[in-house]
């Protein structure tokens, strides 16, 4: 039992050994005992106070008795519910309740944001991508210790990540970490089913959300579409991929590697779409200067001079932007920010 449930326990039956208490005097004492007197008495009782008892136990033996049975049971009592409020200050359990108070709010106050279901291997490294590329998320995860060991894994990093201890697979939760405010929802639990059951639920609340699930089984993976999932990912099918790419094209592999690994820098192909009061909007690709004001590199641009579903990969420079194109850039997370404040309008 944690600390927690033991201060509530003993509170439980503090509450209980003074009813007790009030009721035995009355009764015992005799119809003359009022509830008040009663009470004060109870509390003078438990509390070692010492002061003198409205209710006379000189004549009384019974009362003197149970009076005794009183004094026993409410100094046990009391001592076990110092010791147990000791432990919950030293434990940091007070200052737990002020933090997750504070990450409720911050959560309530997220707009567009990501909500990771399962903090297991997969899940770690979605965080660990979120955290990198500046992306607000919350994680959903059942276990406080799993969610614990990763903050003090790297507490620098982590110490601030928001997140909710509970079952993912509970609509209310998810209500709680900002479905309805969430851009998308990244469901990477260990079984098939339960990353169904939330695309089910996420995709009935909210219908223009993204929904991505992990999915080991081809016949889930169906499912999880036909349900409304947006992708599903197969760590088995990507890491037979990778081992393939290895052998294939060793020097792609290397130059993603150094994007995803590293250390100086961040970097990263995105995507960033142009708004509608943004100053791209009527611009060349030339006119932009991605190179030299950003440091990007265009990759594709979706929306620009063609159909909305297609894509122009390495786009000619006299290409002009419209309110809702998507451009596809390589570049550092930090330049990649500030041209997509730029763009967004």
């Amino acid at each position: 039992m944690n600390t927690r449930k033991r201060l509530i326990v003993a509170c439980c039956l503090l509450l209980g050994v003074g009813t007790v208490a009030v009721v035995g005097y009355m009764i015992i004492g005799g119809p003359s005992i009022k509830l008040l007197d009663a009470i004060y008495m109870a509390v003078i009782t438990l509390s070692g106070v010492g002061y003198g008892e409205v209710i006379d136990t000189t004549h009384n033996p019974g009362l003197r008795v149970f009076n005794i049975f009183i004094v026993l049971i409410g100094v046990g009592i009391a001592v076990y519910g110092f010791s147990v409020l000791t432990a919950f200050l030293v434990e940091g359990e007070l200052r737990h309740l002020f933090r997750r108070s504070r990450m409720r709010k911050q959560i309530a106050e997220l707009q567009q944001h990501f909500i990771v279901c399962g903090l297991g291997e997969t899940g770690r490294h979605v965080v660990d991508e979120l955290e990198r590329t500046y992306s607000p998320y919350v994680v959903v995860e059942s276990s406080p210790e799993v969610v614990t060991k990763l903050i003090e894994s790297e507490r620098e990093r982590y110490h601030d990540m928001l997140y909710l201890v509970g079952d993912a697979t509970d609509e209310k939760v998810l209500v709680e970490a900002g479905l309805d405010a969430a851009a998308g929802v990244i469901s990477v639990l260990p079984s098939d089913k339960d990353n169904l059951v939330i695309t089910v639920l996420v995709r009935q609340r909210n219908h223009t959300i993204r929904i991505v699930c992990r999915c080991t089984e081809l016949s889930f993976s169906e499912r999880m579409l036909k349900a409304g999932a947006n992708s599903t990912v197969s760590p088995n099918r990507i890491g037979g991929l990778r081992m393939a790419s290895e052998v294939l094209r060793p020097s792609v592999v290397g130059f993603l590697d150094l994007m995803l690994q590293e250390k100086s820098r961040t970097l990263r192909i995105e995507e960033i779409s142009v708004g509608e009061s943004s100053s791209w909007v009527g611009s060349m690709i030339s006119d932009l200067k991605l190179n030299e004001r950003y440091n990007l590199l265009p990759l594709a641009i979706k929306g620009a001079g063609a159909s909305d579903q297609q894509l122009i990969v390495n786009p000619p420079g006299t290409i002009r932007l419209a309110s809702g194109s998507v451009v596809i850039l390589l570049g550092a997370t930090d330049d990649l920010v500030r041209a997509r404040t730029d763009a967004n309008g």
